[in-house]
């Protein structure tokens, strides 16, 4: 259509400045310089300002002309990495979200049972680990090659659809927020609220899978498999258990996601200024990101994960009960009573149990996360935009 009417306006012209040659010279280079592609940019303009050229040129020959540029054109470029497609960016940001959610938590899941373990109150004598490969040496040698790995199952199904929601939102909400607060820039008030509510989102999915997944990592679990512990904890303690840790995972995650996602935009700035894909960007800015919240955040995942675990030591030293009763049915609940526990038990230094377990989880996880997320959303783009391209050249 538009060649069509690019050609007739050429004819038009061209019957009229058919007997200048200065003209005609002048038309001939302009469209040589425009067929090696750099006025490709402004072609609107180029098309509507083209001087004629002799007479006699036919329809043939202008539209391969336009032809040749357009497919120079398309071989030429590249597929704009952080400007997807309208229609397809919600889904390209859920299913690298998902990949890389399910790659983060399985790759490093026997560093998270260590944790898990490390944070233990009062652990078992047997339980207890002078570092992060110790503990990974003695469980394999007393409990098997299996046991890192028990509840895994439980987390990459929370983790998929909890990671295409988080990251979907962060996207959608960086980009409205960003627009809002600093149009045309990056603004980290706007990559922190975004992250604070897209962990609204994932925690509400992948707190109850955490739930079991940290019951079945404790010495001595008496579970025998996924689904056994959460009927077990669906009858015993009812629903509720499975979100009571819920407000403490959020105050300790939406601090953490803000900071997390704060420190990994500012490091792409410093490293990626342009915002190009480059996996040893994303890997060093998601590693050194997810350390420093790890590190920020410590005494809150400690509580959180006396909250999911209900450690039956500390729940006999803890010298008073919740509402839910007394005796073997004693619980912990809420921040306050996990805090006042951790605290007796352990004093400050209880509060950073297994700091360098979860640093060293998550400088890997984090790092997982977001290279596995860019290089899906990077490799789907670059395909959207060679199927547009093949259409385009076929049209």
């Amino acid at each position: 259509m538009e060649a069509d009417g690019f050609v007739r306006r050429r004819r038009m012209t061209a019957e009229s400045a058919s007997n200048d040659p200065g003209v005609a010279g002048a038309s001939a280079g302009a469209e040589v310089r425009w067929l090696g592609g750099r006025f490709w940019g402004v072609s609107e303009s180029i098309v509507g300002s083209l001087t004629p050229r002799i007479a006699g040129e036919t329809e043939i020959q202008t539209v391969d002309i336009i032809r040749s540029a357009q497919d120079a054109h398309a071989e030429d470029s590249q597929p704009d990495y952080e400007g997807l497609p309208q229609g397809a960016s919600t889904s390209t940001h859920m299913l690298a979200g998902a990949v890389a959610g399910i790659m983060e938590h399985c790759l490093m899941f026997p560093i998270d049972c260590v944790k898990t373990r490390m944070q233990s109150l009062q652990p078992d004598p047997a339980a207890r680990y002078r570092n992060v490969m110790d503990a990974l040496r003695r469980i394999v040698a007393t409990e098997g090659v299996w046991r890192p790995l028990r509840g895994l199952n439980a987390t990459a199904v929370g983790a998929g659809p909890a990671h295409a929601l988080y990251f979907a939102c962060y996207e959608k909400l960086k980009k409205t927020l960003s627009d809002v607060i600093h149009p045309g820039a990056n603004s980290h008030l706007a990559n922190g609220t975004a992250g604070c509510v897209a962990t609204l989102l994932h925690d509400a999915i992948m707190n109850p899978a955490e739930v079991v997944k940290q019951r079945m990592q404790m010495y001595n679990s008496p579970y025998r498999g996924v689904l056994n512990c959460a009927w077990a904890v669906w009858q015993k303690e009812g629903p509720a258990a499975f979100y009571r840790s819920y407000t403490t995972q959020l105050t300790m995650n939406v601090p953490f996601q803000a900071l997390h996602f704060m420190t990994y935009e500012y490091l792409q700035e410093l490293l990626n200024p342009h915002r190009q894909y480059n996996p040893s960007s994303h890997m060093l800015s998601g590693a050194l990101a997810g350390a420093i919240a790890a590190a920020a955040t410590t005494p809150l995942d400690v509580c959180k994960t006396l909250l999911n675990t209900q450690e039956s030591l500390a729940l006999g030293s803890s010298g008073q009960g919740a509402s839910h009763g007394t005796g073997p049915h004693r619980q912990i609940s809420g921040l306050a009573h996990a805090f006042r526990t951790v605290y007796r038990l352990g004093g400050l230094r209880g509060f950073f149990k297994g700091a360098q377990a979860r640093v060293i989880y998550q400088m890997p996880s984090t790092a997982i996360s977001w290279s596995v997320y860019e290089f899906f959303k990077y490799g789907i783009t670059k395909h959207q935009h060679d199927k547009r391209r093949a259409q385009h050249i076929e049209s």
